[in-house]
């Protein structure tokens, strides 16, 4: 088979890298032929689970707000996103039948929250201009020609092309077909690749699953571990408006304020997310990693002491407290500081809130004597202490299995952020997650996508006009 333009991998960035290439071709007059080659079954897989199946595709932020959100060199995103920034993209969307709806945090989603309306409008898009999907169809590698590329199928077929696109994904979520192939070929055409790993993943708190806690490699914590007596009191527990910490070394590095989610993978949801990058990295360095978790980020703490104090006092008088011990009282009054789903882990990982002492002495119960009866006495200091200083030391983190996006991947060093070709290959572009860029959860990482697949696809078919 032979094609003048060919993509490998019809993710987020393939498919938008085929969608500019072949609108270019066809304003230009042009009948040259782009193809995309994609091992699944059918394009766009990984879309289809972005964000739960609801696909966050964008964040409308301008460039001075949308960069803050690059973990990696964002000068090398910045001449792909003014290429295809946000509003272009949902601009994109929306003049091809899909309505949207921009939520809190500027982020967009299909109007039908329904992901599969992003990957049906790409594909569609695709196929107004005439391009080329070849599903099922596994590359085995890549050899650069004179004229070009050839690229060998799992099915014994040679496809020739003269400008090639690597799209393929990095290596989160393997089962959506990327399994890091895209590296490999980058580094046999003589690219450097940055070590991956892991980013926008779940981190799995000390004790939180049960039996060997590092199952392979540093820190991995495979997410079907079965959760320990500890992580079920916590799983499907979701807080809002706390702050969270990363603590590397004893040092608090980062922190954010917004939502958390405990899942059956440890500790997610937006501001989980966004410290796992970090700490994640840091454990692979063999460093000691904790999270500090603050549930009343808007109270200073001595303010919440005397609120405690103040609290505890309300319960004491409440006629419905009389009869009650105090490890009653006190589940009243963690009642009034935090949700009910949450006291048995709170108290489970602070045992010295309630501690219980044999009173001295001899007591008649009954007709029966005891020596030294049992008194619960509660630290109302220790509740306020641990309200805003709750420590989870992190044992590991779930690996590509589920995590979001991979960080790491082709130097982009070695790439031209004016046009995504390779400085070292001529014809050779990449886009997407396969290169060393990734971004914080809220949509920035499927724009990433699209803006640097749209900005490969456009410089590819422009080169072969000019040839």
């Amino acid at each position: 088979m032979k094609s003048e333009i060919m993509i490998v991998g019809g993710g987020a960035s393939g498919l938008m890298a085929a969608y500019g290439a072949a609108k270019c071709l066809v304003d230009s007059g042009s009948d040259a032929q782009v193809t995309i080659l994609e091992k699944m079954p059918r394009p766009g897989r990984k879309i289809m689970i972005t964000g739960k199946g609801r696909c966050n595709f964008t964040n409308v932020k301008d460039w001075n707000a949308f960069s803050q959100h690059i973990r990696t060199k964002s000068n090398f995103v910045k001449p792909s996103f003014y290429n295809l920034d946000s509003e272009a993209t949902l601009d994109f969307f929306e003049k091809n039948g899909m309505k949207t709806v921009v939520e809190r945090g500027d982020r967009a989603f299909p109007a039908s929250y329904h992901a599969s309306d992003v990957v049906d409008t790409l594909v569609r898009a695709c196929a107004g201009y005439g391009v080329k999907v070849v599903t099922d169809c596994s590359v085995t590698g890549i050899v650069r020609m004179p004229d070009g590329f050839k690229v060998n199928t799992a099915d014994g077929l040679e496809h020739r092309c003269r400008k090639l696109i690597i799209a393929t994904g990095g290596l989160s979520y393997p089962g959506t077909g990327s399994t890091g192939d895209g590296l490999a070929w980058a580094g046999s055409l003589g690219h450097n690749v940055k070590a991956c790993f892991p980013s926008l993943t779940a981190l799995v708190p000390q004790g939180y699953k049960t039996g060997e806690v590092i199952s392979r490699g540093k820190g991995h914590i495979d997410r079907a571990t079965p959760l320990s007596e500890f992580g079920k009191s916590l799983a499907g527990i979701q807080l809002k408006n706390i702050s969270l910490g990363a603590v590397i070394d004893g040092t608090m590095v980062e922190s954010d304020f917004g939502d958390v989610d405990f899942t059956d993978g440890g500790i997610e949801g937006p501001v989980g997310f966004q410290l796992s990058r970090r700490c994640v990295k840091a454990i692979i360095n063999g460093s000691k990693v904790s999270l500090r978790l603050d549930l009343k980020p808007g109270v200073e703490a001595a303010e919440l002491a005397a609120r405690v104090k103040s609290l505890w006092d309300e319960v004491a008088r409440d006629p419905r407290s009389r009869g009650k011990g105090d490890r009653e009282r006190c589940r009243i009054l963690l009642g009034k500081l935090m949700p009910w789903e949450l006291i048995p882990a709170f108290l489970s990982a602070h045992p010295d809130i309630i501690t219980v002492k044999r009173k001295a002495g001899v007591r008649e119960t009954g007709g029966r004597y005891s020596v030294g009866a049992q008194q619960a006495f509660v630290s109302l200091s220790g509740i306020a202490k641990y309200l805003k200083e709750w420590d989870f030391p992190v044992d590991g983190f779930v690996g590509y299995e589920r995590c979001v996006v991979t960080a790491g991947g082709v130097d982009t060093d070695e790439l031209l952020p004016k046009t995504m070709e390779s400085r070292l290959v001529p014809g050779l572009y990449f886009c997407g997650e396969v290169m060393d860029m990734d971004s914080d959860t809220g949509g920035y990482n499927l724009q990433t996508a699209f803006s640097t697949g749209f900005l490969a696809g456009q410089s590819a078919a422009k080169a072969l006009l000019t040839q």
